[in-house]
């Protein structure tokens, strides 16, 4: 038998240690090839939605890059550990350590082939049907399967390339190991003695200090704090795993009643061993459940987003242009023949808005006339508004307003035209999108409304006023196609420009809608494959852990049924020995992630009155009834391997 095939033959022979490894790097090579398919398609739009899915592939490649040789890495080490005893033979048989080192290498590259041809061999399979679903996303004409060879290089170069320098560093990191370490496997100290108070006590403080600041988070300063709460939680985290966790067991030890209870002496003194020398594994995993609840929470924001969006964008069409704008007949006509032209029915309403200076607040507020609002209330089928000479009603722009506003009442003066009003109510719906007005906009009566004939005080460094073309367009999704030279105009003006300059301001929610929904459709689609690989390599972390002292540990199980412990000990014993390794890492996660997206919560409710508790729930929930399938299959497992 040549050294090759001894390789070769060590990899199956293993396999129970390889499988979750070959899983993990199978499924990393199939995401990345069918990316890399779509990132090379020679018919692929180069438009807007072309260059979205572009950015998105290529920003899921480099996180599946840098995160596949990270899980290369950890893989290698962890193997080394699982098969210490195979080498210690090794090498009292007459191998040397360079024999050593290219054994692993070949066995890693015998995995690595193997991974790298199947998940590219799965994944051009699987392209046609990739292209199709991005096809119908996109809205493309056509996405046909093609033959390159770009995807394929590259792949085979990226993995194959890992799998060689994380072998050979791999080997390089354990340069020193005795034969007879091997043969004794890992040692196993007093872990309990290891632990730092100074550190356990940071530990808490830190992710506390992160956590507090999640909580006061607002939109205005979340930039500020964008950095510190990683920071601060993911140093917390580590301090927590490798400290805190043994304090608070150490603490548990000192009360006897507690400790000598039953056979809670054997399965803490067993923890304590877990929790010290899989410490850096619970971190990692802890951080690579986090990136995945954190990646789900963001798609489930734009989930809601668009489910809610057309309760946001009441108003089909939007043109607001400044009093003197020249471009205003011209536009207005083009729109309404392109509606007409498209067989679109529409109700427009025109507003003239003019700009006053509150004597409560001496701040400026918009003011719109009781008829024109009206107007638009009457195609909403919504109450009319009514009201006196004097009176005024607040306009909410946001649903939390509305009951803010409510029990609001002002009396005020506007100055510039010394028009006295009451404001002591506010319109029950939102009927105009958060962008359109400001916070300061008021319902006067057409009576009052006539008397604004002195300009607003900052003019002419402040508009005066506006005009307000609104349409509504009872299904708005059908006029994607409407103002498209006018949007291609003002969205021009915003990437040349570092100040908006246009005399007007255009919005389409159709089109807008249809952009909004291709992202969150081809986020998602990319989202779902890299969460999968994230979890999926999160599990064989645990997974590589636990097989890599079975044998041990059958061991010591078997000393310990013979001085009598029962079968339905041992299952509880095992239980709680595996419920550590699975759920306090995941928990931890599952915590770490609520706090984010309670920031996100927080910032989306005040920018765009937006709720995400709900997809949230049913992401966690899933989460965890996965967690727990896969929990109770590795606990199965690990049993008939003990009892054996």
């Amino acid at each position: 038998m040549t050294f090759l095939q001894f390789a070769y033959r060590n990899v199956f022979r293993n396999f129970r240690n390889y499988a979750a490894f070959f899983m993990a790097s199978f499924f990393s090579v199939f995401v990345f090839f069918i990316y890399s398919m779509l990132m090379f398609h020679p018919e692929i739009e180069r438009g807007f939605l072309g260059e979205v899915s572009i950015a998105g592939m290529v920003f899921a490649e480099i996180v599946l890059v840098l995160f596949s040789w990270f899980f290369i890495f950890y893989s290698m080490r962890a193997f080394l550990e699982a098969r210490s005893k195979e080498f210690a033979i090794l090498l009292h048989l007459g191998m040397d350590r360079n024999q050593l080192g290219k054994l692993v290498i070949i066995e890693t590259m015998t995995i690595g082939i193997f991974s790298c041809i199947s998940g590219i061999v799965f994944g051009f399979a699987f392209s046609k049907f990739f292209f199709m679903i991005v096809r119908e996303i996109l809205n493309l004409n056509a996405l046909p399967l093609y033959l390159s060879w770009e995807p394929f290089v590259l792949t085979l170069f990226v993995y194959l390339s890992a799998f060689v320098v994380i072998s050979t560093l791999s080997i390089l990191f354990t340069p020193d190991i005795k034969i007879r370490n091997f043969i004794r496997g890992p040692k196993f100290v007093d872990a309990a003695a290891t632990y730092s108070k100074r550190n356990a006590i940071l530990g808490i403080i830190l992710i506390l200090c992160g956590y507090g600041l999640a909580l006061i988070t607002t939109k205005s300063s979340i930039f500020s704090y964008t950095l510190l709460i990683p920071v601060f939680v993911t140093l917390g985290t580590y301090y927590f795993f490798t400290d805190t966790t043994l304090y608070i067991i150490d603490r548990l030890k000192g009360r006897k009643q507690f400790y000598w209870k039953r056979a809670r002496m054997l399965a803490i003194a067993e923890q304590v061993q877990i929790l010290r020398f899989n410490s850096r594994m619970f971190f990692i995993v802890t951080l690579v459940s986090t990136l995945a609840f954190l990646t789900v929470g963001v798609l489930s924001a734009m989930s809601s987003y668009t489910s809610q969006y057309d309760k946001i964008n009441p108003i089909g069409l939007m043109y607001k242009g400044e009093m003197d704008n020249p471009y205003e007949i011209e536009h207005i006509l083009s729109i309404i023949d392109e509606l007409e032209f498209n067989g679109i029915s529409y109700h427009m309403t025109r507003f003239t808005v003019m700009r006053q200076t509150s004597s409560y607040t001496s701040n400026p507020v918009e003011v719109f006339r009781e008829t024109d609002v009206n107007h638009l209330l009457f195609s909403y089928k919504y109450p009319l508004v009514n009201l006196k000479s004097g009176e005024a009603m607040f306009i909410p722009y946001s649903e939390d307003s509305i009951e803010k506003l409510e029990k609001t009442e002002v009396k005020t003066v506007l100055k510039e035209n010394n028009v006295d009003l009451t404001i002591n109510s506010v319109y029950p719906k939102m009927f105009f999108p958060t962008a359109i007005i400001s916070s300061n906009s008021i319902i006067i009566s057409d009576e009052d409304f006539e008397k604004l004939t002195n300009e607003f005080e900052m003019a002419p460094y402040v508009e005066p006023g506006y005009h307000l073309f609104t349409f509504d367009i009872p299904n708005w999704t059908e006029t994607e196609n409407v103002g498209i030279d006018i949007q291609q105009m003002v969205a021009r003006d915003y990437l040349i420009n570092s100040e908006y300059t246009l005399p007007f301001y255009f919005e389409n929610a159709g089109l807008n809608y249809s952009y909004i929904l291709a992202t969150y459709s081809l986020l998602t689609l990319i989202g779902i494959l890299v969460v999968a690989v994230f979890l999926l390599a999160s599990g064989s972390f645990v997974y590589f852990k636990i097989y890599a002292n079975l044998d041990r540990e059958k061991k010591q199980f078997d000393m310990l049924i013979k001085v009598g412990l029962s079968g339905k000990e041992l299952k509880r014993l095992i239980t709680r020995n595996l419920m550590i390794q699975f759920f306090l890492p995941w928990g931890l996660a599952f915590v770490h992630s609520a706090f984010a997206f309670y920031v996100v919560q927080t910032v989306l409710n005040d920018v765009m009155n937006l709720s995400i508790v709900k997809e949230v729930v049913f992401s966690f929930t899933m989460f965890a009834l996965i967690q727990i399938v896969y929990f109770f299959l590795i606990r199965w497992r690990y049993i008939s391997h003990v009892r054996g």
